[in-house]
């Protein structure tokens, strides 16, 4: 059997708990090795990976790493670059495992990564998936650096054409982007539409990090109105983050917190569950302060799925997820009057409901399964490799 082809891929910690969505690209690879390289192991008991194709890369000090930060970010306003040591240190450990690819993971970490980019003879990927793409652009030397990464960068990867679109217009050219999908594994989520409720006790879910893009304050919003039609109806609020303190504050300001859940983050079946549990799930995103987008949230496509209607905002990428009234609703940015309104109207229509769920279901099977999406990756690759050997010859 000829031995396959490696790869490397870079990400600072492996594996923070919200990056699932990359564990099941890298772990489900066929045609391809791929070596992580890291500098800090997180959960290794919820992201198993073989130890001899994971690579803890050497870690400077915490007080030189503030230091390093606060130099280039708060001082100079520039992105901190790789030392010679630390270059020379990962090319030979990409040698050594015979990597014809490095795929850097989150466009804000890819600068650092530009004398690398510029002394290893092979092809370099960066993936941009959503805030990567526009915190910090309005300075003018981390653009020049994104920039430059632009440049330096053999295939350029996002997870929708709108951040497609936000990358060309940073400067990177159309030729080397590339869309590659989030993967579902659709096989691992069933498709349940939960039953109405005969006394009015609906079940809304969302679930994601606690930052300002996600709109959980918005949801908060929505579900106090959603209660004055329906008394008995649950919110879930299944995640963490920053925001939780505010959040429980406020659903206790609005007079609903008896009726909010705060679970924390859920994992495996027990997000299984309260996805079978739901009748609608809502991610009401929006642009933060400084800039964060989102491409497409994966907890909205497997509630899409598991056969949960979603109503999302006409934002990012979730117009190429949901078609409005057909495979979700969608509804305007920074607006919980809105969205309250298009939650009750699915509430009320029991066949629109059942449409809706039925047309998210196909439109994750079409258009993000993760198989087609690795198998899709994993042919960039394999291109790049043979165009790089071609222009050796």
């Amino acid at each position: 059997m000829p031995k396959l082809p490696a790869v490397a891929a870079y990400l600072p910690d492996f594996l923070k708990r919200d990056m699932l969505h990359v564990y099941r690209q890298i772990s489900a690879f066929q045609e391809v090795v791929c070596h992580v390289f890291c500098h800090k192991r997180e959960l290794p008991e919820v992201f198993p990976y073989a130890e001899k194709r994971l690579h803890q890369l050497p870690r400077p000090s915490g007080v030189t790493r503030w230091w390093r930060k606060f130099w280039h970010q708060q001082l100079r306003r520039e992105p901190w670059e790789l030392r010679p040591w630390e270059v020379r240190h990962l090319i030979l450990e990409l040698t050594r495992v015979e990597a014809q690819v490095l795929h850097v993971y989150f466009g804000h970490v890819a600068p650092r990564f530009l004398p690398l980019m510029k002394a290893w003879p092979h092809p370099v990927v960066v993936s941009f998936h959503g805030a990567d793409a526009g915190v910090g652009m309005d300075q003018p030397r981390q653009l020049e650096a994104m920039r430059e990464v632009f440049r330096c960068s053999a295939r350029v990867l996002c997870r929708s054409q709108s951040l497609a679109r936000d990358l060309e217009a940073l400067g990177c050219p159309e030729e080397k982007v590339q869309i590659w999908r989030t993967g579902i594994p659709v096989k691992g989520w069933a498709f349940q539409v939960a039953e109405t409720p005969a006394d009015g006790a609906w079940r809304l879910l969302q679930a994601c990090r606690f930052l300002e893009k996600k709109g959980l304050d918005l949801t908060l919003e929505a579900f106090a109105r959603i209660r004055e039609r329906y008394p008995k109806a649950r919110l879930m609020l299944a995640g963490d983050g920053p925001l939780r303190g505010e959040l429980e504050r406020q659903a206790e300001a609005l007079g609903v917190r008896e009726a909010v859940e705060f679970p924390g983050f859920l994992k495996g079946m027990a997000l299984r569950q309260a996805m079978a549990e739901a009748h609608l799930f809502l991610h009401p995103s929006r642009t933060s302060k400084d800039g964060n987008r989102e491409g497409i949230p994966n907890a909205a496509l497997e509630a899409m799925a598991s056969g949960v209607p979603v109503i999302g905002t006409r934002h990012g990428g979730f117009p190429e997820a949901i078609s409005d009234g057909v495979s979700g609703l969608l509804v305007a940015e920074n607006d919980a009057s809105e969205l309250a309104a298009a939650a009750l109207r699915v509430l009320a229509d029991e066949a629109l409901r059942r449409e809706l769920a039925t047309a998210g279901r196909q439109v994750i099977e079409r258009d993000f399964e993760r198989d087609a999406q690795v198998r899709g990756l994993e042919e960039c690759y394999k291109s790049l490799m043979l165009r790089s050997r071609l222009a050796k010859v």
